[in-house]
């Protein structure tokens, strides 16, 4: 560990414990130079897993809240929807993930967490997410999802 006074190369740690919030060591240091000697503190935390997609294919990519909120963004053009608004859900989505202590998540699930969200806040985004993440290919299947969505007392606004 480099002296953050000095930069001289070599440090000795005098004391280590657990942080008080439980999520980092802490350890006191002490520079080794003779001309130095001062002493500091760092701190160890794990670093978070990071989270991975499954893509239909059955292929793995990191989990990108980028792409996330463009897709979100993007379905929610010319609605009544802020970015913020996008935002918010993009950090639900995550937080949701990194809750569960797993690493992985299916693109299906992903994109299901994303829907139940738009489903609550706007009907239009909702379907227009749908379209792409279930691949609708004709007016049938929009129409089908319409039908269900009525039926579920969903269909009639936000």
């Amino acid at each position: 560990m480099q002296c953050p006074y000095c930069d001289f190369e070599d440090t000795k740690v005098i004391d280590s414990r657990l942080s008080e919030t439980k999520d980092a060591v802490r350890r006191r240091r002490e520079c080794l130079s003779r001309s130095c000697a001062k002493r500091f503190t760092t701190y160890e935390r794990r670093e978070p897993l990071r989270l991975m997609v499954i893509k239909r294919d059955g292929e793995k990519e990191p989990f990108d809240r980028e792409k996330l909120r463009s897709g979100l963004a993007k379905a929610c053009a010319k609605q009544q929807i802020t970015d913020e608004q996008v935002e918010l859900i993009v950090d639900e989505i995550e937080a949701e993930l990194r809750e569960r202590r797993r690493h992985e998540v299916t693109s299906r699930r992903l994109g299901d967490m994303a829907l139940m969200r738009l489903r609550r806040m706007d009907m239009v985004a909702y379907l227009r997410f749908a379209s792409v993440y279930r691949q609708y290919t004709d007016v049938d299947q929009f129409r089908t999802e319409l039908v269900r969505l009525a039926g579920s007392g969903m269909g009639n606004g936000r």
